[in-house]
C-alpha cells in the first residue's frame, strides 16, 4: 500500500473513532487518588463557570487511568488520565497499538509525600535508610543480606520511639507507590548499604539490585493500601501505632486528626516543596488524549481553564487545598494553548 493510501486510511479512522466520541457530551477523566481533589475542584468550578456538562471525574490509581486512556479513541473511552507519576514507554506503546498516537502532558504542579500517624502520639524524624530497615524484607548485616527481623522504630534507630512498626502506604497501582520506592525505599537501600549487597548478590546487575531493594517484608508491618487516603486515615485512626502514607494536601486537610514527621530533618510544606528543600516531592500530571479535543465538547476549555491562573496558580483553589504551584505554569498554558503533544520519553 502506498504512503498516500496509508495516510488517507489513518485520517477515515480517525474520523470515525471522532464522530464515535461526538456522541458523548461531557469529558472523562480517571486516575490518580491524589490528583482526585483537584479535578473534582476544577469539574465542579467549570461546571458552573461554562455553559458545559460538569466533566465526570473519576479515581482508580495512576496506573489505572493511564491504561484506560490508551484503550482507544471513541466514545467508550477516557479524554483525561490524571497520574500523581510521569507516563512510562509501556503505556505509550499500548497507547499506539490501540490508535492513540497523541498525547498532550500536563504538569498541574507539585506536591510532596508526607509520613503522618495519630496526632496524640509519639513524633518522629525520619530518614530514607530509616523506613527501608523497617520495611524490607532483607537488610544488611554485616555485609550480608538477612530477613527482616525489626519489629520496633527504635530497632531500626535508636533515637525513634520504641513503637511497633506498622505502615499503610499505596498500594502498587497508585502513582504515590512509585515515588514511595524510588525515592524513599531504594534510597533508604542505599543509604543503608543494603544495596551495595544486593549487588553483590546480583553480579552487579543495578536494575536487579534495585528490584530487590524494592522487596517488602510480608508479615503484617507494611500493609498495602489499595484505596484513597481516606482509607488510610481510618486504618491510622484504628491502629494508633500506624504511620500512614499520604499526600501533602491531604494531610493539610486532616491535621485535626494527624501529625506529621520530618523527613531528612525537614518538614512538608508548601514552601519546602517548592524549593525543592523536602526529599519526597513529585509533580502531579494529567494526560490528555488529543483526537477527542475537537470532538467531545468543552475539552479544550477544561484544559485550559485547569491550568490557569485562576485555578492553579498560586492564588487559586487549588492552591488553597494544597497545591504547590508549578513555577512555570505559562510554559504549561501555552503548551495547552497550542496542543502541543508530548516527545519520546528520556
Amino acid at each position: 500500500m502506498s504512503y498516500a493510501k496509508t495516510a488517507v486510511s489513518a485520517v477515515a479512522l480517525f474520523a470515525a473513532a471522532a464522530t464515535s466520541a461526538a456522541a458523548r457530551d461531557n469529558v472523562q477523566v480517571a486516575g490518580s487518588s491524589t490528583v482526585l481533589p483537584y479535578a473534582a475542584i476544577v469539574a465542579e468550578a467549570f461546571g458552573e463557570n461554562f455553559e458545559f456538562p460538569t466533566p465526570v471525574v473519576e479515581s482508580g490509581g495512576s496506573g489505572a487511568g493511564r491504561k484506560k486512556l490508551c484503550e482507544g479513541v471513541g466514545e467508550n473511552t477516557i479524554d483525561i488520565a490524571n497520574s500523581s507519576s510521569k507516563i512510562k514507554q509501556s503505556d505509550i506503546d499500548l497507547c499506539a497499538s490501540n490508535g492513540v498516537t497523541e498525547i498532550m502532558e500536563v504538569r498541574i504542579g507539585y506536591d510532596g509525600i508526607v509520613f503522618a500517624s495519630e496526632i496524640n502520639g509519639p513524633s518522629y524524624a525520619f530518614t530514607p535508610a530509616d523506613w527501608h530497615s523497617a520495611l524490607a524484607a532483607e537488610v544488611a548485616k554485616d555485609g550480608a543480606l538477612a530477613a527482616n527481623g525489626n519489629a520496633t522504630w527504635a530497632d531500626v534507630n535508636a533515637e525513634l520511639p520504641s513503637e511497633e512498626i506498622l505502615a499503610f502506604i499505596p498500594g502498587t497501582k497508585h502513582g504515590t507507590r512509585e515515588v514511595f520506592d524510588e525515592k524513599v525505599i531504594v534510597a533508604g537501600c542505599e543509604a543503608n548499604g543494603t544495596f551495595d549487597a544486593h549487588m553483590a548478590a546480583n553480579g552487579g546487575d543495578k536494575k536487579a539490585a534495585e528490584k530487590a531493594c524494592m522487596q517488602l517484608r510480608t508479615d503484617g508491618k507494611s500493609i498495602d493500601i489499595d484505596g484513597d487516603y481516606t482509607e488510610t486515615l481510618a486504618r491510622v485512626d484504628a491502629n494508633k501505632n500506624g504511620i500512614g502514607v499520604f499526600g501533602l494536601s491531604f494531610y493539610q486537610n486532616n491535621t485535626d486528626k494527624l501529625q506529621v514527621a520530618t523527613m531528612g530533618g525537614v518538614s512538608p510544606s508548601v514552601e519546602t516543596i517548592s524549593t525543592g528543600e523536602y526529599p519526597v516531592s513529585r509533580p502531579l500530571y494529567f494526560y490528555v488524549k488529543n483526537a477527542h479535543l475537537d470532538v467531545i465538547p468543552g475539552m479544550q476549555e477544561y484544559v485550559e481553564f485547569f491550568v490557569s491562573d485562576e485555578i492553579a496558580g498560586p492564588d487559586g483553589p487549588l492552591a488553597a487545598y494544597g497545591l504547590v504551584s508549578d513555577p512555570e505554569l505559562a510554559k504549561t498554558q501555552e503548551m495547552v494553548a497550542n496542543r502541543v503533544p508530548m516527545g519520546p520519553l528520556n
